[in-house]
């Protein structure tokens, strides 16, 4: 089988691409032909068909006025991007598009290419963009439902687009024109959601493509596991913002006989660090951004994880991970983190967003270290069980071979 995958990053920038490139790995020893198609960058491997990859386009970066209305352009349908999957579509004829991450910085242009050539297409979706236009479903960092039923243009009102009118309103128009006047993702064939939560979800917010759920997978092999902690600390893992709940973890652990690890970057990263040193609170360090050996290093040497997120996440990898390298995980109840962290089993929850809740379970870990080390080999035999390479295999075949007979 001839497999095209399509994501716009295709370097380990975030979870789609480590995605997008590990579903290519696995199809490769299995004995498939795979290529990868997406937007150039520097960090991008070797690839075929690289010299059809879109253009670059950064979106923090302006452009001027002439810049940002070609960028606009482009978000709502690119003809670029049209023109050069068209040449790898010619020239590889795959059986089948499997699409990851591919709005704004590629567009939905694409599937007409598709649909012209009869390839069959099923897309894993990431987030809620196809009910959201901000495609987090937060509005001023809080969860929002106000789009439910297709009404885009909540979005311009609340301007859910990092506060930006001009960008709410490009977003808006982006969805009214996709989903209103073109229907292009009724081209899409099969949507896979990593989570139950997801498929649910957009499902209630109306949308009515076929989804069925196929959860993220890890190389287990990739991942030794220590469940004795090297260390009294406490790690988190992820972007630092609002809705990742980062202030309320801090909260949480301060004063605590343990050392908070945080690890990543983001737009909270420097007014953090700077209320921490204010409040001289000594047992919070911020690591910045590690490789992923050195990440690795720092789960096994840990307790356990955190993940104290206030948005819908899907099925988060970090998870996954932290269970793959021995570790339990304390995590919010909201999105798909439930649907991995069971309480005593896997690690525990806590209500999003309750500070005392969160300080009191990270307390019960810290005071039974024999359950800390008995729930994170439970996680690892979790992830061996359910979240392996050869299950996800098996299940996403009868989904390709499904849309390829219709």
């Amino acid at each position: 089988m001839k497999t095209l995958l399509i994501n716009k990053f295709l370097y380990p920038k975030g979870g789609d691409a480590v995605c997008t490139l590990d579903t290519g790995a696995l199809l490769k020893t299995h004995g498939h032909e795979v290529a990868f198609w997406g937007m150039s960058h520097p960090e991008n491997a070797d690839f075929p068909y690289a010299e059809y990859f879109v253009d670059n386009v950064d979106y923090g970066v302006s452009g001027g006025i002439k810049g940002r209305l070609r960028m606009a352009a482009n978000l709502l349908y690119s003809l670029e991007a049209k023109r050069k999957v068209a040449k790898v579509i010619d020239q590889m004829r795959p059986d089948i598009v499997h699409l990851h991450n591919f709005a704004h910085q590629i567009s939905p242009s694409i599937l007409h290419v598709f649909k012209k050539q009869k390839v069959p297409v099923v897309m894993t979706m990431h987030d809620y963009k196809l009910v959201c236009p901000a495609y987090t479903m937060l509005v001023q960092d809080n969860v929002c439902e106000r789009c439910k039923g297709g009404r885009y243009y909540q979005c311009f009102n609340n301007r859910c687009t990092k506060n930006s009118r001009f960008k709410s309103l490009l977003n808006t128009v982006e969805m009214y024109l996709h989903h209103r006047f073109l229907h292009i993702y009724d081209l899409i064939d099969v949507f896979i959601s990593p989570s139950r939560f997801l498929k649910e979800k957009v499902e209630e917010m109306g949308f009515r493509g076929q989804v069925v759920h196929l959860p993220n997978f890890v190389k287990i092999e990739e991942f030794e596991p220590s469940y004795e902690p090297q260390e009294k600390s406490i790690v988190y893992v992820g972007r630092l913002s609002r809705e990742k709940g980062i202030p309320a973890l801090i909260e949480a652990v301060k004063g605590l006989d343990a050392t908070l690890k945080i690890i990543g970057d983001g737009p909270l990263k420097e007014s953090l660090e700077e209320d921490v040193q204010r409040q001289k609170i000594k047992n919070i360090e911020f690591l910045g951004y590690k490789s992923s050996k050195e990440l690795k290093s720092e789960i096994k040497k840990s307790m356990f994880f955190v993940l104290p997120s206030e948005c819908y996440e899907n099925n988060p990898r970090s998870v996954i991970e932290a269970f793959a390298l021995g570790k339990p995980v304390i995590g919010a109840r909201i999105g798909g983190i439930p649907e991995l962290v069971k309480d005593k089993e896997t690690g525990l929850t806590f209500e999003s967003g309750n500070i005392g809740d969160l300080r009191d379970k990270i307390n019960h870990m810290l005071n039974n270290p024999e359950k800390v080390s008995e729930m994170g080999r439970n996680g690892r035999e979790f992830v061996e069980k359910e979240f392996n390479a050869e299950k996800h295999y098996e299940r996403l075949m009868p989904i390709y071979e499904s849309v390829m007979k219709a």
